[in-house]
C-alpha cells in the first residue's frame, strides 16, 4: 500500500497503533487517527477560510478554517501541515507553530459518516495569497477573526463541526493572532 494514502490509527491513549488506507477509513464507523486542522493568517491578520470542494468525501460544499488533513507514518506533524497547504491551498505558510495540541473530535454527518480524529491545532502567517486545487477548495477568503468567532457562535451549521469546536478550545488558549503581532506587521 501507498504510505503516501495511508493515516495513522491511534488507541484510546492516542498511541499509533497501526495504519490504514484514508479512503477505507471515512465512514460509519471510523477509528480514531492523527490528523491536524490549520488557521492561516495574512499580515493583517485576518483568517483564511475555505469552502471544501462539492466532490469531498466529508462534509462537501462547507465553510471551514484554512486547511486540515492527516500525516504520513512516521512524518513530523509540521511537515504534514506544509504539505498538504502547498497542495490544497499552493500556499506556502511561515511562523508555523501548535496552538491547541491536544484537540479531538468525534462528529457525525447527516449521511451518517463519522470523522473521529486526535487533530492538534496549527497557526501559521501566509505568504501571499492561496491559489487552491479546486478539487480540495471551492471558495476561499480572507475574514476578520471577530466575525468568523461569530458565526461559530451564532450559526454553528454554516461551519465545519470541527471548526466550530476548535473555535470554542481557542476561547481557552492563546490568541492565535499572536502569530501576526510577532511578525511586525
Amino acid at each position: 500500500m501507498d504510505i503516501d494514502d495511508q493515516v495513522v490509527l491511534l488507541d484510546a491513549d492516542r498511541q499509533p497503533c497501526g495504519t490504514a488506507p484514508r479512503l477505507s477509513v471515512h465512514d460509519h464507523d471510523t477509528p480514531l487517527h492523527l490528523a491536524f486542522s490549520s488557521y492561516i493568517f495574512d499580515g493583517d491578520g485576518r483568517l483564511l477560510v475555505t469552502r471544501r470542494a462539492l466532490e469531498k468525501r466529508t462534509w462537501p460544499g462547507v465553510w471551514t478554517n484554512s486547511c486540515c488533513g492527516h500525516p504520513r507514518p512516521g512524518e513530523r506533524m509540521e511537515t504534514a501541515v506544509e504539505r498538504r497547504v502547498a497542495q490544497e491551498l499552493r500556499l506556502a505558510v511561515t511562523d508555523l507553530r501548535c496552538a491547541l495540541p491536544d484537540f479531538a473530535y468525534r462528529a457525525t454527518a447527516a449521511d451518517g459518516l463519522v470523522e473521529n480524529e486526535f487533530c492538534p491545532v496549527y497557526v501559521a502567517r501566509a505568504l501571499g495569497d492561496p491559489d487552491p486545487d479546486p478539487g480540495e477548495v471551492v471558495e476561499w477568503r480572507w475574514v476578520e477573526w471577530a466575525d468568523y468567532r461569530v458565526t461559530a457562535e451564532r450559526a454553528p451549521w454554516a461551519l465545519s463541526p470541527w471548526s466550530v469546536d476548535q473555535m470554542a478550545a481557542f476561547a481557552r488558549a492563546t490568541h492565535p493572532l499572536a502569530i501576526t503581532a510577532r511578525s511586525g506587521h
